[in-house]
C-alpha cells in the first residue's frame, strides 16, 4: 500500500490472561505462564471455549482505503459492530469528512485481471497498465477538483464528500479482542481475499505471532476461532 499502515498503540492481557480466564471456573489462578499452560490454550482451541481469548484486547491505529476498510467492517465475532451497549466488546472511531478535507487516495501499483474462475477475485495482471494508471489518475483528478471546488463555493464538507471514491484513504483506532483479531487473520490473509487487505492481515499475523506464540501455534493446528461460547 503507497500511504497505508498499521499502528500498534497498545494492547490488555497477555496469554496469562487467557489461561487464568479459563481456570477461574476451577477458582484457581496463576502468576506465571508454564509450558503446561500452553497445552490448555490448545484445549481451549481444539473445544472451541473462546471466551478466554475475549480479554485480551489490542488497539491499533489504522489508515486504510474505504474499499478495505468496508471489507473490514464485516468483522462481527467478538466485536459487535452495531452494538449500541456500553458492554460491547470493541471500539471503533474513525476520521470524519464532516470535519476534515480528504484529499489523500490509493494509487495502485499495478492493476490485475478478473479471474475467470473466482467470481470476486483477481488473477494476473492486465496488458494496459499505464492506459488503466492515466485513466485513473485523470478521474481521480476531475473528482478532487470538484470537490475543492464545492467546498470553495461553500458547500459543507459533510455534503460535499458524497463524491469522493471508494480509493479514498480514512483512518480509525480500532480496540479488538484476540478472538476477532484471530478470525480477521484467518480470513483476511486467506488468498481468496482481496490482495489490498491481505496486505493489512499479514501485518497483524506477524504481531500476534510475536506477542501470543502459544496462541499462533495452536490456531495454525486447530483451525479458526469462529465460535461464539
Amino acid at each position: 500500500m503507497d500511504k497505508g499502515f498499521i499502528n500498534y498503540l497498545d494492547k490488555f492481557g497477555d496469554e496469562l490472561t487467557i489461561v487464568n480466564s479459563a481456570r477461574v471456573s476451577f477458582g484457581k489462578q496463576k502468576t506465571t505462564f508454564e509450558e503446561s499452560d500452553g497445552k490448555l490454550i490448545r484445549y481451549l482451541l481444539k473445544h472451541q471455549h473462546t471466551s478466554p481469548f475475549r480479554h485480551v484486547f489490542f488497539r491499533f491505529h489504522i489508515k486504510a482505503p474505504e474499499f478495505v476498510m468496508r471489507q473490514w467492517f464485516k468483522h462481527v465475532v467478538g466485536a459487535e459492530w452495531t452494538c449500541a451497549s456500553s458492554n460491547q466488546l470493541h471500539g471503533w472511531n474513525e476520521i470524519s469528512g464532516r470535519y476534515v478535507v480528504m484529499d489523500e487516495f490509493y494509487n495502485p501499483a499495478e492493476w490485475r485481471k478478473q479471474s475467470i474462475d473466482k467470481k470476486q477475485g483477481s488473477d494476473g495482471l492486465v496488458d494496459n497498465q499505464e492506459i488503466c494508471t492515466k485513466e485513473y489518475i485523470e478521474a481521480l483528478q476531475v473528482i478532487q477538483n470538484t470537490y475543492k471546488n464545492m467546498i470553495q463555493n461553500g458547500v459543507a464538507k459533510e455534503q460535499a464528500r458524497i463524491i469522493l471514491p471508494l480509493s479514498l484513504y480514512t483512518e480509525c483506532i480500532w480496540t479488538v479482542s484476540l478472538q476477532a483479531l484471530f478470525n480477521f487473520i484467518v480470513l483476511r490473509k486467506d488468498s481468496h481475499a482481496q490482495a489490498e487487505i491481505q496486505e493489512y492481515a499479514k501485518i497483524l499475523d506477524e504481531i500476534v505471532k510475536e506477542e501470543f506464540p502459544h496462541c499462533y501455534s495452536a490456531i495454525i493446528d486447530e483451525g479458526t476461532l469462529e465460535s461464539h461460547q
